[in-house]
């Protein structure tokens, strides 16, 4: 499986975090598309097809957990 380098996960999480706060507080159409860009990024990123998976996936990336039935990954 690749996995993409910790910078970039981290760039897309803190992206993500971000945007939903500001969503939750007053974000208008601009910050809900900047919103749904990031989130389709990081499940394309983590194989997953939901934020809350694809946010646990990057988390286990980030902390050097390898995915159930995971081997040694390369990582681009």
């Amino acid at each position: 499986m690749l996995m993409a380098h910790p910078s970039v996960l981290r760039e897309l999480i803190d992206r993500y975090e971000t945007l939903r706060r500001l969503c939750a507080s007053a974000g208008g159409v601009h910050e809900r598309r900047r919103m749904d860009d990031v989130t389709y990024t990081l499940c394309v990123t983590t194989g997953t097809r939901e934020i809350e998976a694809a946010l646990r996936a990057a988390q286990r990336q980030l902390t050097g957990t390898l995915p159930e039935g995971g081997g040694p990954a390369l990582r681009v």
